[in-house]
């Protein structure tokens, strides 16, 4: 072990060892602090990135093969009751509207990057000695355990709902296409491609209330696809599940503040959305490359732990997931209204953006993470 780091990053999950590499770049020691790990059921999670994301990930060398990060070309939502819109990346100058990326295989990308680097260490929190450092960066997601040592107040507004994970084959290709539907019962269903532009795999996102949720998970995986199937209306082929079920609680959280005198959170410790729009790891490494720049373009005589220094990578952060987060909490607002009027209007809405081609091309190079 290093007798002296220069940044201590506790949790190294996706965004905890994309800033480990990212800070390293700049020569700064890191020690990458991981909890003792036991067995652990597979990880079945993926998640749409921008490009955002994808250019840094591919700075770092760790952007996975197609056969792991699948390019959507299409984007289909169904509302619930004839609202429709589809997007698509030709029609608005891009190659990809997002990439759906298999968790599992990224974090083992990273986590081999991180063992060549010579500048990274990876401390095992309940087997090593306590490690010290100017700066420390929580990193640890929203349940944190070291979030609360930093004074900083954890709010969560919960939505009464869970978000179920799976993946699925169907009988059919996805030809790279997205599809999501809200249903009248102010459910999420989304389907994403995996496995390559000519894969027929499928991961499965789907946010119910809680109660429902505990039916879906108990239900035969027959039983569990057919409810799939009737929400889809029976268009996206015979449906297989090929994975266990996984779920979570869902709610919008933040941190009251991000940083303090020698310490910064990021990714799911600050701040949490509704994955309906799938951002939320994309603002996650958006944090690690706003806080590697904040530190990198400081004073020469300027501390990494300097209060006034992190300031700026919360100012520069907080706007963005602020409206990120008033965004998917006002679409799950309005989709969990039942009375007809309501129907009625987003319905409505959706068709009326659909027919706006300009505004439907800002948003989806917007969504995509491209320059305006």
């Amino acid at each position: 072990m290093f007798k002296s780091f220069d940044v201590c990053i506790r949790g190294d999950g996706v965004v905890g060892r994309a800033l480990a590499l990212l800070l390293a770049k700049e020569r700064l020691k890191v020690a990458l602090v991981t909890h003792a790990s036991g067995s652990r059921p597979a990880d079945i999670r993926a998640y749409a990135l921008n490009r955002t994301s994808k250019q840094l990930l591919e700075s770092l060398r760790v952007w996975p093969s197609e056969r792991f990060a699948t390019p959507v070309h299409n984007m289909q939502v169904w509302g619930d009751d004839g609202g429709e819109i589809d997007f698509n990346a030709q029609s608005a100058g891009q190659d990809a509207l997002t990439w759906i990326v298999d968790v599992p295989q990224l974090e083992a990308q990273l986590l081999q990057a991180c063992g060549y680097q010579g500048l990274i260490e990876t401390v095992n929190m309940s087997a090593d000695a306590p490690v010290t450092a100017p700066l420390s960066i929580i990193c640890e997601g929203k349940n944190s355990a070291s979030r609360s040592d930093m004074a900083a107040q954890w709010t969560r507004k919960p939505y009464a709902q869970k978000a179920i994970a799976a993946r699925l084959d169907s009988d059919q290709p996805h030809s790279s296409a997205a599809r999501q539907w809200f249903t009248k019962h102010g459910e999420v269903l989304a389907l994403l491609p995996m496995g390559g532009s000519q894969g027929n795999s499928l991961a499965l996102v789907w946010s119910v209330n809680d109660e429902r949720a505990t039916l879906l998970e108990n239900l035969p995986p027959d039983e569990f696809c057919a409810q799939i199937a009737a929400v889809c209306q029976h268009s996206v082929g015979n449906l297989r599940l090929t994975t266990e079920r996984a779920s979570w609680p869902l709610a919008l959280s933040s941190a009251d503040h991000w940083v303090g005198p020698g310490w910064a959170l990021a990714g799911d410790a600050a701040h949490t959305v509704h994955p309906l729009a799938g951002q939320g790891l994309n603002l996650g490494l958006a944090d690690a490359a706003s806080l590697c720049q904040v530190l990198a373009g400081r004073e020469y005589w300027r501390g990494l732990g300097d209060e006034k220094l992190l300031r700026k990578y919360e100012r520069s952060r907080k706007a963005e997931v602020a409206a990120v987060g008033a965004v998917t909490d006002g679409l799950q607002r309005l989709f969990t209204q039942t009375q007809p009027p309501w129907q009625s209007l987003r319905n409505w809405g959706m068709n009326g953006f659909a027919a706006s081609l300009p505004l439907k091309n800002w948003l989806t190079k917007r969504a995509a993470g491209s320059s305006l």
